[in-house]
């Protein structure tokens, strides 16, 4: 595990090819029972350029009328969200083994244009807990910061496989993708990059 500034973790190439290939099957058969949508943010309603989906007992979601919160079904189709695939919670217990178990998995994919800013997740009850997140697909420019948004930032080059770890210090640092670079990954036939994030979310 490499350390960023901040205490951020870094494992490069964490899941080979062969896990990567198993992960997404299992992440597409998440998305055939929770499929993909568009979220809007908070007040304005703006569709964010990321499209979304969860897994576990909670999901993040996000919309105009009800701002950011977790809750146990789909937005869209009402129905539970799926469980989290076992490879994901090896994951979290060889990262995380003193941490409760993850309760939410927010299963975001990036087209080539789309970003994400500098943003801290806080919308957990639980601060003790890492966010542990996986990379699959095109390569991106991650950047992290630190607790206060004008902080400095470092930014690095995520690649398919990579997992980072927001611990400790680092737990709720700001973060953001600033761009995705096509044609970096043969993973996803028509490109793309999928971030997967698991999150403990209530107090254990």
């Amino acid at each position: 595990m490499l350390m960023l500034p901040g205490g951020v973790g870094h494992a490069p190439g964490y899941f080979d090819r062969i896990s990567q290939e198993a992960l997404l099957a299992e992440i597409r058969a998440v998305v055939r029972a929770a499929p993909l949508y568009v979220p809007t943010m908070p007040r304005t309603g703006k569709p964010m350029s990321v499209r979304m989906t969860n897994c576990g007992t909670l999901g993040w979601v996000t919309d105009k009328e009800q701002g950011y919160r977790y809750q146990s079904c789909h937005p869209v189709t009402g129905d539970q969200w799926p469980s989290i695939p076992a490879r994901l919670l090896e994951l979290w217990h060889d990262l995380a083994p003193d941490a409760p178990e993850p309760e939410a998995c927010l299963i975001n994919f990036y087209d080539a244009h789309a970003k994400m800013g500098l943003h801290q997740d806080r919308d957990e009850h639980n601060f003790h807990a890492p966010v542990i997140s996986v990379s699959l697909g095109d390569s991106c420019m991650f950047r992290i910061g630190g607790q206060k948004r004008d902080d400095p930032t470092h930014s690095i080059k995520l690649h398919s496989g990579d997992v980072v770890v927001l611990g400790g210090e680092g737990r709720l640092a700001f973060h953001g993708v600033d761009r995705i670079y096509p044609g970096t990954s043969t993973l996803l036939k028509h490109g793309g990059r999928i971030n997967l994030t698991l999150r403990r979310v209530t107090a254990a």
